[in-house]
């Protein structure tokens, strides 16, 4: 675990990543995977629960028609049972689900739900594959950071998680605890590596010096495989919980994110104070 500050005060905290296989089509079947595993996750004492991309709904969409039919808006059933689990077990939750905008547009979208209700909702900038042309459309604002009864928690979707850039906002923002809603699919690897999507979370939280929280899916749908690769991430960037690739499970760690609160990595070194922003600006002639 991340050391803490001398002096620092704790601010310990049960961490759970739910790795549940929700199923497009299968609306009820996913609401109740998801109840299921907040409750075991809150009867092993976590206080933060943290459930996959897209988890009301499943992923694999055969088209717009399909993925239109189950998108919700943020009032709806979903937003309204994790709230009442949030309330039920004092709880912060975080997950993804397909939101149904008031503007007309789909989006892939994750919100944050805490004892007193829905808190902030967020929707995924960076597309992947097939969610663009299902329909889903881009979302264009920062990833929320949220102040909660358990510490200062920021949230994106999936492969927003592999843009260094956009993390790092998150992190400037105060995040100590990263939480992100995640449909790995399974891919190819050398024997013996650990996934490349692992690889880069356990980056996101060292470079920054944040805890990171992904739920990962497991199983086939509609012949995709995914990877089952939940992890919770220590702010000097390894992992707290066994990785359980393939499996449903629900993995928790009890981690203080008062560690999140010290950049420092040497006695001259901070991984904030030490960057110079003027110096990775690309100059006008360069980006013509």
């Amino acid at each position: 675990m991340a050391s803490t500050a001398p002096g620092a005060p704790s601010a310990e905290v049960t961490v759970a990543v739910c790795q549940i296989a929700p199923r497009v089509g299968d609306t009820e079947g996913n609401r109740r995977r998801i109840r299921t595993a907040v409750e075991t996750a809150a009867g092993r004492g976590a206080r933060v629960v943290v459930l996959p991309e897209l988890a009301a709904t499943g992923y694999v969409f055969a088209d717009a028609e399909e993925l239109r039919a189950v998108a919700e808006p943020l009032d709806g059933a979903t937003l309204r049972e994790w709230e009442a689990l949030a309330a039920r077990h004092d709880l912060v939750v975080v997950g993804g689900f397909a939101e149904r905008g008031e503007d007309g547009h789909v989006y892939n979208a994750a919100a944050l739900v805490d004892p007193t209700g829905l808190r902030a909702t967020y929707r995924k900038a960076h597309l992947w594959n097939g969610e663009k042309t299902w329909g889903f459309s881009p979302g264009d604002t920062s990833p929320p950071v949220v102040d909660t009864p358990y510490g200062r928690i920021g949230f994106m979707v999936c492969y927003d998680l592999e843009f260094p850039e956009w993390v790092r906002r998150a992190a400037l923002d105060g995040a100590e605890l990263l939480c992100g809603p995640v449909n790995w699919p399974l891919y190819p690897r050398p024997e013996g590596e650990r996934p490349g999507e692992i690889v880069r979370v356990q980056a996101d939280a060292s470079v920054n010096r944040m805890f990171v929280a992904v739920a990962d899916r497991t199983g086939t749908e509609r012949g995709q495989d995914w990877l089952g690769g939940s992890a919770v991430i220590d702010a000097d960037g390894y992992p707290v919980t066994p990785l359980r690739l393939g499996e449903e499970a629900v993995l928790t760690a009890t981690v203080d994110l008062a560690a999140a609160r010290d950049k420092a990595i040497s006695e001259r070194n901070d991984v904030h104070a030490d960057r110079r922003p003027a110096l990775y600006a690309r100059p006008a002639e360069e980006r013509s």
